[in-house]
């Protein structure tokens, strides 16, 4: 298994896992689906395309030995930390060290363009989640935010908040 940059040739199959990590049945395979909070898809293929040409952006991949992608995590340059969303990995492959290996994948890339510090945010009702990322050194920066998507990357069951997370790397 590699880890490498994803390309646009990738959105497709990006897409397709990146949903089915997050929402529908098959997510629940996996203990990070957000289906019992948020109905519908997680992105498209024209935002993911939009995403990765930004130059300041790029989404991790990590691909088995056939060359599927198993795995992903996107980073986003901004002007003091590097922002990481859509950690993701196959909900049949959850919970044996891909998560890790993506998020250790990450902190090597932002300290490889000068990047001190990671910032994210997790839903704060998913304590498994939050708790993963404490155990890795992610803290809590204090501030709570509520969930604003529009109706192309879901839609709320309830009101959802997220707290933000920082790391330095």
């Amino acid at each position: 298994m590699a880890i490498t940059t994803a390309t646009l040739t990738d959105v497709p199959e990006l897409v397709v896992l990146i949903n089915g990590a997050y929402r529908g049945e098959g997510s629940k395979k996996g203990w990070t689906t957000e289906a019992n909070l948020i109905d519908g898809q997680r992105i498209d293929e024209q935002s993911l395309t939009a995403q990765m040409g930004d130059p300041k952006a790029v989404i991790l991949k990590n691909t088995d030995e056939d060359g599927y992608i198993t795995g992903c995590v996107y980073l986003l340059k901004r002007p003091d930390k590097l922002y990481l969303g859509m950690l993701t990995v196959s909900p049949l492959l959850q919970a044996n060290g891909l998560g890790r290996k993506l998020l250790q994948a990450a902190e090597d890339y932002a300290r490889s363009i000068d990047c001190h510090t990671i910032t994210m945010t997790v839903i704060t009702t998913r304590l498994e989640l939050l708790n993963w990322y404490e155990r890795r050194g992610y803290q809590k920066t204090g501030e709570v935010i509520p969930l604003i998507i529009p109706e192309t990357f879901g839609i709320l069951r309830q009101p959802v908040e997220m707290y933000k997370l920082d790391k330095e790397v």
